[in-house]
């Protein structure tokens, strides 16, 4: 479509809008009307900034749907990875070679067993609730 079709069609629906907004100051006053001319404005404003014209270009040329589904099968592709990585966080895939995630380094991180209430010598907490248990004649 050419730029003048579009400035024409575009320059029709605004001068529409306005008389519809000069009806609407008739019946429901000032703010009414204001509004209905700030929306009367677009059409024209659109098409002398060039993006009616792409919006045109858009509606009638298929490469540019192509380009618009591309970019839908990218977005899915992009959240699709994100949830696979966020499963395998998880620990449900990933590799034997790693030993098996955060399952296998819960197992392999249990205390030996030892003497029952026995703190780990690192957890200064651990160890003031034990001397607590211990004072009170728990353990």
């Amino acid at each position: 479509m050419s730029d003048a079709a579009i400035f024409a069609i575009s320059l029709g629906v605004t001068v529409l809008g306005l008389v519809i907004s000069w009806g609407l100051y008739s019946r429901r006053g000032a703010g009414a009307a204001l509004r209905g001319a700030a929306w009367s404005l677009v059409p024209l404003a659109a098409a002398m900034t060039g993006v009616t014209e792409f919006f045109v270009d858009l509606a009638f040329s298929p490469v540019k749907w192509a380009g618009v589904a591309l970019t839908g099968v990218a977005v899915l592709l992009y959240l699709t990875s994100g949830v696979m990585l966020g499963r395998r966080a998880d620990g449900e895939g990933a590799p034997a070679a790693e030993g098996g995630g955060r399952k296998a380094a819960k197992r392999k991180g249990k205390a030996p067993k030892g003497e029952v209430g026995q703190a780990p010598a690192g957890d200064p907490d651990l160890m003031e609730i034990e001397q607590i248990l211990k004072n009170r004649g728990i353990k």
